[in-house]
């Protein structure tokens, strides 16, 4: 998975929520763009989770199998 493609879905206007898929098989959910934030050189990503708990994933984009587009399939990647 390239940072572009994850920068290009992130910008995309309205906002569609996505899903981040990871080797692991965890899928990690961005809901809204204020809930990512990517580091100057692309790598690390972190992804703040909806909650009490204020929890947040840092993501190495090696790790990145597959970018969802929650709702519209017509966006799927």
């Amino acid at each position: 998975m390239k940072i572009e493609e994850l920068r290009t879905l992130y910008a995309k206007r309205p906002f569609c929520p996505f899903v981040i898929h990871l080797a692991d098989g965890q899928a990690i959910p961005v809901e809204h763009p204020e809930f990512l934030a990517i580091g100057p050189e692309g790598d690390p990503i972190f992804v703040f989770r909806v909650g009490v708990d204020r929890s947040f994933d840092i993501i190495d984009m090696s790790l990145v199998t597959t970018l969802e587009v929650m709702g519209d399939t017509s966006l799927r990647r």
